[in-house]
């Protein structure tokens, strides 16, 4: 099984070869910390490879999951003991469309997901937000960091407007989520709500645009 990560809601997914004994290919160190490391038959320690989008947030997820590891196993604080691998997603290359069109959630973890059953990476890192409900067979979600604040974030344009129910009629809010949709729609049902695709750096963008 492979095996996947999230902070604020950080999962760590990862194959169950992740957990299985080595192959023939490679042998194991014991370690004065009771891990083991990889290692090729030359003798070359293999990286712990990192999966991960290349968003700002995500990388910062990455490198806060290397942190951790480092912290709690003295050895992959070595030169090249981890390897974080940027990959870009569907969901990463098409903003012009909503999620419900493209067809979910999996489209920021599909290519993730075929890298680490094609043993490209040995972990991966993913927002919780983004992993959908159903793994695909032979990855395992073994655990998460812990959450930071959840609440969702309300930005307007100058900052005079400091929440939802001050916007005058008819006002419209960007927003990619049918649940923010939901919610924003019940409080004023004359607010109109555009798709608004991104990272939070690109919306920002979008809003002083």
């Amino acid at each position: 099984m492979k095996f996947v990560s999230a902070v604020a809601a950080l999962a760590l997914a990862g194959s169950a070869a992740a957990f299985a004994p080595a192959n023939v290919a490679f042998s194991r160190t014991q370690t004065n910390s009771g891990t083991v490391l990889h290692m090729a038959e030359d003798g070359a320690v293999q990286p712990l490879r990192i999966g991960t989008r290349g968003s700002p947030l995500a990388l910062a997820q990455a490198y806060e999951t290397r942190k951790r590891l480092q912290e709690n196993f003295p050895e992959l604080c070595e030169d090249g003991a981890i390897e974080i691998c940027v990959m870009k997603t569907q969901g990463d290359m098409i903003l012009d469309k909503s999620l419900m069109e493209l067809g979910g959630k999996g489209l920021f973890t599909k290519e993730l997901d075929t890298a680490l059953l094609g043993d490209e990476v040995d972990i991966c890192v993913h927002s919780m937000k983004d992993v959908p409900t159903w793994l695909p067979e032979g990855t395992v979600l073994p655990c998460n960091l812990p959450r930071e604040d959840t609440n969702d974030a309300f930005i307007h344009k100058d900052g005079s407007v400091k929440k939802i129910e001050d916007l005058p009629d008819n006002s419209v809010i960007g927003t990619a989520s049918l649940r923010r949709q939901a919610q924003i729609m019940a409080k004023n049902p004359t607010l109109k709500c555009v798709n608004f695709r991104g990272n939070v750096q690109t919306r920002l963008r979008k809003l002083d645009d």
